[in-house]
């Protein structure tokens, strides 16, 4: 789980104009960051299946907001996963 100072940072880093907090950037860049500390949680902890329920729903949901955008603004879409380095 992400603390609020962690958040508000990875927020501050993609928001597109000072109180953005809701764009496909920010909301793909916050999932990233939680997926990454669960799949860190998962290595650890091998049998925990619930969380890895939610890792799936965290990569589904954050696949369907880079959809939308790639959609929507293919330049933002670009250099979003530029930026994020994603595959």
């Amino acid at each position: 789980m992400l603390n609020t100072k962690k958040k508000q940072t990875v927020i501050k880093k993609n928001q597109i104009h000072e109180k953005d907090t809701g764009s496909p950037e920010v909301q793909v860049a916050v999932l990233s960051e939680q997926i990454g500390e669960l799949a860190k949680h998962l290595k650890k902890h091998k049998k925990d299946n619930s969380s890895r329920r939610g890792l799936i729903k965290m990569v589904a949901d954050r696949r369907a907001h880079l959809k939308y955008l790639e959609k929507k603004s293919k330049p933002r879409y670009d250099s979003l996963k530029k930026k994020m380095d994603l595959a």
